[in-house]
């Protein structure tokens, strides 16, 4: 396998990275995080999204360690890979597999649901399905131009969050936020905790795929210098547009009515200005920007996942391949977007117990994530231990305070899914099987697979 046939251009200046670390994730403030209010109410999954902002700010500042001393299109699966072997890769690169490869067709139902808003008579599937299309042909243009892309739409969608704010401020109010707050009742009980912890999986859809970035790592210029700085100034962007958010949304009006919707910001804000304002149709005009945001940023992120197992044989070889002009993975991209479309049409299969088919693709892709951080954190701790001399640019800060409650808030997550999602994970890990019997019985495509010194394979 040429070296020239898997080389990604290197063209990313910090902005971009920022663009795209908030770009993959800005999705999350616009849809998703509201199903969370159904299970836990206002302020217990405010108590939610406290403990799950805990985990990804010391998880990034974790994180960025390991994205600096091993940049690598991988990412999470690179790190894994060297610190525990070929298994330990296989669990990390898979589970982010599946955290990218899920994420998409549920924000694509979602610029459906705002399209409709808009335009009735459009069936929000035929309008997913659509910008499939359109932004997988994007990412195979370029990296460089789908990266300023992504910076264009981000900055217009963490401006509209913040004119959502300004909008709707005249007409909040913290009692309405604090009706009901917990699980639906007037004051916290012992069954809030329950709902604390079932709201978890929209907890993290705030902030869920912002470690994507680090799959860009290889086609930044600079990325010992750059990725620091674009992940932390992403991460403190995200916390403060997922709080205000939240926040200025459920105190307009009866917040029971967002629970359970695709587009929650539009009808919160609809409440306040009524929906023949022309505020009203900005915010769905450039909230569709903002989901277009993370969808297009996280097809370079389930692209560049899937280029990486391919590259290191454990996906098939053809999926390694880049454009022979563009110096994309187009057979990569193309095939995470069949997975997609798939999903998408797939709801006698996903929708469980009444919970919408949106929910659970969140759920599924959250599973993937949470695995993902685990497999980090403790790849983190291996590296330090087997290789104390690897050149670190950046260093975890309060080491080891950081990555530890990282990686313990990461296990409470997971373990909080599991219980309340257990038909869900059961379909996750029918999925793992699935791979791992893929990865059991390939062996010779990991022997024959291009050397890659950032792995310390060959």
């Amino acid at each position: 396998m040429s070296t020239e046939k898997t080389a990604l251009s290197k063209s990313l200046s910090g902005v971009h990275l920022w663009g795209i670390a908030v770009g993959l994730v800005i999705s999350g403030e616009y849809f998703g995080w509201s199903f969370g209010w159904a299970s836990a109410g206002t302020l217990g999954f405010l108590v939610t999204t406290l403990f799950v902002a805990a985990m990804y700010v010391t998880f990034i500042f974790s994180f960025t360690e390991l994205t600096t001393a091993i940049p690598h299109a991988g990412g999470p699966f690179a790190y894994s890979y060297r610190a525990f072997g070929p298994t330990g890769g296989f669990v990390a690169g898979f589970a982010t597999l599946i955290e990218f490869v899920f994420a998409p067709p549920a924000i694509a139902l979602a610029i459906g649901a705002y399209v409709n808003v808009q335009f009735p008579a459009l069936d929000p599937k035929t309008v997913a399905v659509g910008a499939y299309i359109l932004f997988m042909g994007l990412n195979i243009a370029g990296v460089g131009i789908a990266a300023t892309f992504e910076l264009f739409v981000t900055i217009l969608a963490v401006f509209e969050l913040l004119v959502f704010m300004g909008v709707v401020a005249p007409g909040f109010q913290w009692s309405n936020f604090t009706t009901n707050g917990w699980a639906g009742e007037s004051t916290f009980t012992i069954g809030s905790i329950g709902g604390i912890f079932a709201a978890i999986p929209f907890a993290i859809w705030f902030f869920l795929a912002i470690e994507g970035a680090a799959m860009a790592a290889e086609e930044v210029k600079e990325p010992k210098k750059i990725v620091p700085r674009a992940y932390i100034a992403g991460i403190l962007t995200l916390v403060f547009l997922a709080f205000g958010t939240m926040i200025f949304a459920g105190g307009v009006g009866d917040w029971t009515a967002l629970s359970n919707i695709n587009d929650p910001l539009p009808q919160a804000m609809k409440t306040v200005v009524g929906d023949s304002s022309g505020w009203f149709h900005m915010l769905v005009w450039i909230g569709i920007l903002g989901l277009v945001a993370s969808f297009h940023g996280i097809i370079m992120g389930y692209s560049r996942q899937i280029f990486a197992l391919s590259r290191a044989g454990f996906l098939p070889g053809v999926l390694s391949t880049v454009h022979p002009t563009r110096k994309t993975p187009h057979w990569a991209i193309i095939t995470g977007g069949v997975i997609g479309i798939a999903a998408i049409f797939s709801d006698n299969l996903i929708t469980i117990n009444g919970t919408t088919l949106t929910g659970n693709i969140v759920t599924m892709s959250v599973f993937g994530a949470i695995v993902m951080y685990i497999m980090s954190m403790l790849s983190l701790f291996k590296l330090r231990q087997s290789e104390p001399n690897l050149e670190r640019p950046y260093i975890a800060p309060l080491y080891p305070i950081f990555p530890a409650i990282a990686l313990v808030t990461g296990i409470v997550c997971l373990v909080a899914m599991i219980y309340y999602n257990f038909i869900v994970f059961g379909l996750f890990v029918g999925l793992f099987a699935i791979g791992f019997a893929y990865y059991a019985a390939t062996g010779h495509l990991r022997a024959g697979a291009e050397g890659d010194l950032l792995l310390g394979t060959k």
